[in-house]
């Protein structure tokens, strides 16, 4: 890849569209698009029309798209973002035309004729990351900000895209590179008189570095959750409701539901959103000992989704006794992780009530027990939609706790950052256990290298330079 060159792409999504935009990004892109354009011809004779383009930084300039023979294509908007302001830090010129795939393909066509490459994907990006216009971290969030799901998604990447990690990391970074410079200074300039740390000083500035990175290293599991969203698994033997209960919580009639038990043989899944997070519901096959072949098949694809799933539903019908299949559901299901059961058609006569139901919890020994059943069993009427919203509630607390008390945008969403925290809390503790060893600071300062390196991968690199600067700054030395 070669990023001397003046790249070019459709910007917006390939169909038809009120408008279309086409990118050009590179030293030759006002050239190209002088070459493509020329003023909108104006209310005049044309023996004193000017088609010079005449393009300003900054400005919007109405522009006609021509084709070899200078015959009219289109009418076009064109802007001029002179560097180093630009998004990729070069000379970006965008042409806004109308949305027709024909004339988006002949501009580009056209782009790529008189001297543009076809940019690949996301060099528009790479290159704003060379040039120094955003950190890795800003350049990740640009790709989930695109992807978003939800309004509370697009949050969270847009604050990253401005730098929102790297402005938390910020301070914890600076305050290893203060060490690392004093202990350095230490060593290297002792005969000027500089003072050198105690081991017990060492230890208490490192504390609240390891302190700080262990807070953002845990914000991932909560980041996680925000970014990639939830899957949920709704289980159960046939005839419980599990159709009625998945389109109860969509609020669309997604899957087909009839009185026939097995009618749902395959999995259906749609995506909601709630409180900002992406929750995927998988409506399965009911569960029972199937003769059929296609039903076997849908009984083994629905263990798979529960397995796979971040929280399996286990559905119970309310108006009847647990039968030997809820029970043996009930046992594999606790023993995969989270399940919340849920009891439907309550607004029935009920036959498993809170009592009943507890002992037989208690003797199949899953996760939820008296002590947290109402946050772990709940009572339901799908035909009536009676406590659909508590379950809603309940599905996002218990799949999904490490939420509560992050709902902040300076969260650590992608696991190469989470990698790179922990790689840099793992080569802080080697340090403080160097320290406690008595080992001479010139090794404990390999330790806090390794500490920055990773910190660096995330923020951009820390040179020597930087250190060096640092140490000339902030003491006297030599005078």
């Amino acid at each position: 890849m070669n990023t001397d060159d003046t790249i070019v792409a459709i910007s917006t999504p390939r169909g038809r569209g009120g408008l279309g935009v086409v990118r050009l990004s590179g030293n030759k892109a006002l050239l190209i698009a002088e070459q493509l354009l020329r003023r909108a011809p104006p209310k005049q004779p044309a023996d004193t029309q000017d088609n010079g383009l005449d393009l300003r930084p900054w400005r919007v300039r109405s522009a006609a798209l021509t084709d070899e023979e200078g015959g009219l294509m289109d009418r076009v908007l064109v802007s001029w973002f002179r560097k180093p302001r630009s998004y990729t830090g070069e000379d970006v010129v965008e042409i806004s035309a109308h949305g027709s795939p024909v004339i988006l393909e002949f501009l580009l066509g056209r782009c790529i004729a008189v001297g543009a490459r076809l940019a690949e994907p996301g060099e528009f990006t790479l290159r704003a990351f060379l040039n120094g216009r955003m950190d890795l971290t800003q350049a990740e969030a640009v790709h989930d900000l695109i992807e978003a799901q939800t309004l509370y998604q697009a949050k969270v990447a847009a604050q990253q895209v401005e730098g929102a990690v790297s402005h938390r990391i910020s301070p914890f970074k600076k305050q290893l590179v203060d060490l690392i410079a004093l202990l350095e200074a230490g060593i290297d300039f002792a005969e000027d008189d500089v003072s050198v740390l105690s081991t017990a000083e060492i230890s208490g500035r490192l504390a609240p570095i390891e302190e700080g990175l262990s807070q953002m290293a845990q914000s991932f599991r909560a980041g996680k959750i925000i970014r990639q969203g939830l899957v949920l698994a709704i289980v159960g033997r046939p005839n419980v409701g599990k159709s009625s209960l998945f389109n109860c919580l969509l609020q669309q009639d997604r899957a087909i539901v009839t009185a026939t038990p097995g009618t749902t043989r395959d999995l259906v899944s749609e995506t909601i959103e709630l409180e900002g997070i992406p929750l995927r519901f998988v409506d399965t096959a009911g569960i029972r000992h199937a003769f059929e072949e296609a039903e076997s098949i849908g009984v083994r694809k629905s263990y798979e989704a529960a397995v796979d799933s971040d929280l399996a539903l286990l559905v119970l019908d309310g108006s009847q006794d647990m039968t030997a299949e809820d029970r043996d559901l009930l046992a594999r299901l606790s023993g995969l992780g989270k399940l919340v059961v849920v009891v439907n058609k309550c607004d029935l006569s009920l036959r498993l009530g809170p009592e009943n139901l507890q002992q037989e919890l208690a003797q199949t020994g899953p996760t939820a027990t008296a002590s947290n059943c109402s946050a772990s069993i709940l009572f339901v009427s799908a035909l009536k939609r009676e406590g659909i919203e508590k379950l809603r509630q309940t599905i996002l607390e218990t799949a999904a706790p490490a939420l509560a008390g992050h709902r902040e945008t300076q969260l650590l969403t992608n696991i190469r950052q989470e990698r790179l925290v922990r790689e840099s809390q793992a080569a802080l503790a080697d340090a403080q256990e160097s320290l406690r060893a008595g080992v001479p600071h010139e090794m404990v300062l390999l330790d806090l290298y390794n500490s920055l390196r990773p910190l660096d991968a995330i923020t951009g690199e820390t040179t020597v330079e930087d250190i060096l600067t640092h140490i000339f700054s902030t003491f006297c030395i030599g005078k």
